[in-house]
């Protein structure tokens, strides 16, 4: 029977979240702007606003489950394009892609969805791109402990996309490599080969 490790994962907060409160300023926020909330279709709105934004900076909790590598296998595990949507910081618009995730196992091996669940728990809550790549490699060079992490986040912003410069397509590129996925040449060619990204 195969031992398994899993550690609950749980983003608290640092204060509560206040519905009412965000509700209140959601409506505020845009009657500043001249948007009118009068009509019945759009009497809800500062209700349904705080509600999305509640949504999207609230990640789920989740158990990194983990394995005993115990069959000692030493190639690269890869979960690619994994969807992804968070906000960005600087104008609290979102941005939207892929991840694409791998480690070298070392001692153990993790549960394939988790490399998702991790992901997504750095993704709600506002975000840079380049913050949350590095976020997600060293969580979980941290708790998995492997002979090296990769992460390559491909996503396009909407605050480069609807507003200022209007680059409609244009896509960001980040990466993370730590331990031999940086150190090691073929084993950084390899990563960046199976994720589809030129390096």
């Amino acid at each position: 029977m195969r031992s398994t490790t899993a550690l609950r994962v749980i983003h608290e907060p640092e204060a509560g979240v206040d519905l009412a409160a965000a509700e209140q300023a959601a409506a505020q926020f845009l009657q500043a702007l001249g948007v009118e909330l009068t009509s019945e279709s759009m009497s809800g709105t500062p209700g349904r606003m705080a509600r999305a934004y509640a949504e999207l900076f609230s990640p789920r909790p989740f158990d990194l489950t983990t394995f005993p590598n115990d069959e000692g296998y030493d190639e690269l595990v890869l979960a690619r394009g994994i969807p992804l949507h968070s906000v960005c910081e600087h104008h609290l618009l979102p941005f939207v892609g892929v991840a694409h995730v791998g480690y070298l196992p070392g001692e153990r091996i993790l549960g394939l969805s988790k490399l998702a669940r991790v992901v997504e728990h750095f993704a709600r809550r506002p975000q840079v791109q380049e913050r949350l790549t590095k976020q997600v490699a060293d969580w979980l060079a941290g708790h998995l402990h492997p002979k090296g992490v990769g992460v390559v986040i491909e996503a396009e912003h909407s605050c480069m996309t609807l507003r200022g410069v209007h680059a409609v397509g244009a896509t960001t590129v980040t990466s993370t490599l730590l331990g031999s996925l940086r150190e090691d040449a073929r084993s950084r060619q390899e990563f960046f080969a199976l994720t589809g990204v030129n390096a």
